[in-house]
Parts: C-alpha cells; structure tokens; sequence
C-alpha cells in the first residue's frame, strides 16, 4: 500500500527478514537498501564507499545472493531475507570467512571488509575451492585501496576450508 509523506514523498511499508529478525518499516520508494540498514536500522556495518554499485563496500546478501546494497531499492526487496556483514555472528562465534580475514590480516583499513567478506562468502557457495584468478574475477566487483589483495585472497582459500 503507498501513502504520501507530509513532504509529497510517496511511501511504502516494507516486511523484510533481516539477520534472522523480522522489520516491517515505512520507506519512501527511492530509499536504496543501503540507507535503509544504516540509517533505518541502524546496522552499519555495511558501508557505502560510492553510490555508484563501483566500489563493493556495500555488499549484503538477499535471499541468498549477494548484492550492492547502495543500488538496491528497499522497496523492490519487500518480502525478502536480508543478511549483512552483523549477521554472520553466530552464538558469539565469527563466520569462517570473518575469522580467515582477521587471522590471514586480509584487511588494513577495514573499509572494504564487510563487502569482501559478503561476496567471498557468495563465491565459496558457487565453488567450493577457487583457484586464485577465480577469486580474484569474483571480487573484482569490490575495491581495496590498501591489500594488494594478497592476504584477501589467502582468506578466502583458508575460509574455503573451513566452510
């Protein structure tokens, strides 16, 4: 159902599953996914390095698949299952992928971790154990300034061993 804002924005009640909880929000039809989970939400873990779907910074999985979250209208996702990088947590337990990042140090900055992170773990479902290049083509949608790649990559082999 829409319905109009004081501002003449035409909004929109969303019902999404996000890191396992259920939230049914108001969004004006333009909020991008990214806004959403960050400033709606409150999960910001999920940065936005560009707005533009260059950078990977922003990547989240939906429905399974990993996305650019800063590309993604929140709307257009009504009804479907959001995970971000605070959702890979479990029981107090870090995800494989996030505790291959910290021990291999395939982060400097950290900015870009949370969608290398996303996406590596999206790989890893497709197959099961890459080569190098493989995972260098799948996370060329996802910029690090600061790595050199070389321990991401080691990651993401350890990680596969472990998932």
């Amino acid at each position: 159902m829409k319905v109009f804002s004081e501002e003449g924005k035409t909004m929109k009640k969303i019902t999404l599953e996000v890191n396992g909880k259920k939230v049914s929000k108001e969004v004006a039809d333009h909020t991008v996914l990214s806004v959403f989970l960050r400033e709606v939400l409150n999960l910001t873990g999920t940065h936005v390095g560009c707005d533009t779907s260059q950078c990977g910074a922003c990547v989240v999985h939906a429905d399974g698949k990993s996305i650019k979250s800063c590309t993604a209208l929140a709307a257009d996702l009504d009804g479907s299952k959001v995970t971000t990088i605070e959702g890979l947590v479990s029981n107090g337990k870090m995800h494989p992928m996030q505790e291959a990042f910290k021990k291999l140090h395939g982060l400097q900055c950290g900015f870009c971790t949370p969608g290398m992170v996303m996406s590596a773990i999206d790989l890893l479902k497709h197959k099961k154990n890459p080569s190098d290049k493989e995972i260098r083509d799948w996370l060329e949608g996802n910029i690090c300034r600061c790595t050199g790649y070389q321990n991401i990559v080691a990651a993401v082999k350890e990680a596969a061993t472990k998932m």
